[in-house]
């Protein structure tokens, strides 16, 4: 009798990261110790169909999806609470349609409808313990707007910055313009607000610099974040692993751009030293292609201010799991601001895990541990009350409710 917890991987999904999530995925398949886990992986395609089968662990495979998408099953999940398990989208004539029964998700999901939230709701109507953030931290951590806004009223220290909707923009562009202008000094970063991996961020020096960034960039997102740009910019990573009442920090990085801004390339492609992006790399892995300095030399007080803003961070915006939090430093004047947060970070993390002493493999239990840990907490918070208004008479419930005659 097979007594392993089985682990669904779930990654990709109909966002711009959907291949980065790939890799970040495979890497924590690698990782999981077997002889626990079982591990089904689940590959939500860009157009949204799920599919299963040992085919998605292969990185090369998603060369030719075509090719891949007919050695897989199509699978979904039922909305149902209490239904953890995985069905055949084509159901045989004979037998059971179910493809497995997963224990517990680990998402391995990046950016827009993947780690905003969106997913999460869908897990949590299933019941499934599932790693990382709720739905509220997800949906707030992966706002940039909304998240500085929580952080600004905790006392943490973000940039300068302003924003506006892209309907505002097509109606009123001179006067968002203007306002923006108004607010802060060029140069400036404009960001899609919900977007990742440095998709859509542009640095602009001027006004018609900004306003081909901002059409580039509502391209990805309704709502436009703009940024005062840290000229003299020192960028510091720092994860934090743990639940948003007991957590710790991992040391912390440096990672080194090519240019104004750490790119898509300098992320995935290692286009930030020689030999990388441009010299040639022919595969990406992941957040783990970046070229980087582990751990990053700071002065103590800094390193300490860091970590414990990172954490405080992770507390504020009510995370679980492991988070990477990057910082920016004002290097003309040392100053220190949270730029934002990943709630699903590329590679988890990993490295910044292992240069603290934790591996990979024990990273992706301790995720296990806290997801499952949830799962027991909010089994003792009330969801329902057992009494029946419909029992009472249709008055008595109106008077309740203080209901207009």
């Amino acid at each position: 009798m097979n007594t392993k917890i089985n682990v669904g991987v779930i990654f990709g999904g109909r966002s711009v990261e959907n291949e980065i999530s790939v890799l970040t995925a495979i890497q924590a398949m690698e990782a999981i110790d077997t002889a626990k886990y079982d591990i089904t992986p689940i590959y939500i395609s860009k157009e949204g169909e799920w599919y299963t089968g040992a085919a998605l662990r292969e990185s090369a495979n998603y060369k030719n999806l075509d090719k891949l998408y007919a050695a897989c099953e199509k699978v979904y999940l039922r909305p149902i609470y209490g239904d953890n398990h995985l069905y055949k989208v084509r159901k045989p004539l004979f037998g059971s349609d179910v493809v497995a029964t997963l224990d517990v998700i680990l998402p391995a999901l990046h950016g827009t409808n993947c780690e905003d939230g969106s997913f999460q709701g869908t897990i949590e109507m299933t019941g499934i313990p599932y790693a990382g953030c709720n739905v509220l931290a997800s949906a707030n951590g992966m706002d940039k707007i909304t998240m500085k806004m929580i952080l600004s009223a905790c006392g943490i220290p973000v940039i300068d910055y302003t924003w506006f909707s892209d309907k505002e923009w097509f109606d009123r562009q001179q006067q968002v313009i203007e306002r923006v202008e108004a607010k802060l000094p060029y140069p400036m970063i404009v960001k899609p607000a919900d977007s990742g991996s440095s998709v859509g961020i542009k640095a602009v020096h001027n006004r018609e610099e900004l306003q081909e960034a901002v059409e580039n960039a509502i391209t990805y997102s309704k709502r436009i974040i703009v940024e005062k740009l840290v000229e003299k910019l020192k960028e510091i990573n720092c994860s934090v692993l743990g639940n948003y009442y007991e957590c710790e920090a991992s040391v912390c990085e440096a990672p080194i751009r090519s240019g104004e801004i750490l790119s898509y390339e300098d992320k995935y492609l290692g286009g930030g030293a020689k030999g990388g992006a441009k010299g040639g790399v022919k595969e990406s892995r992941g957040m783990h292609s970046t070229v980087r300095e582990i751990p990053a030399r700071l002065p103590e007080e800094q390193t300490a201010f860091i970590r414990a803003t990172a954490v405080e961070t992770f507390k504020a915006l009510n995370c679980d799991g492991v988070s990477r939090i990057d910082f920016m430093i004002d290097e003309a004047t040392q100053q220190i601001f949270v730029n934002e947060i990943n709630t699903i970070p590329g590679s988890l993390s990993f490295y910044l895990w292992e240069a603290t002493g934790i591996s990979f493999t024990e990273l992706t239990q301790r995720l296990i541990d806290i997801a499952f840990q949830r799962k027991r907490d909010s089994s003792f918070k009330t969801t329902s009350y057992k009494e029946n208004i419909f029992n009472y008479s249709i008055s008595e419930a109106k008077g309740a409710k203080g209901a207009k005659r």
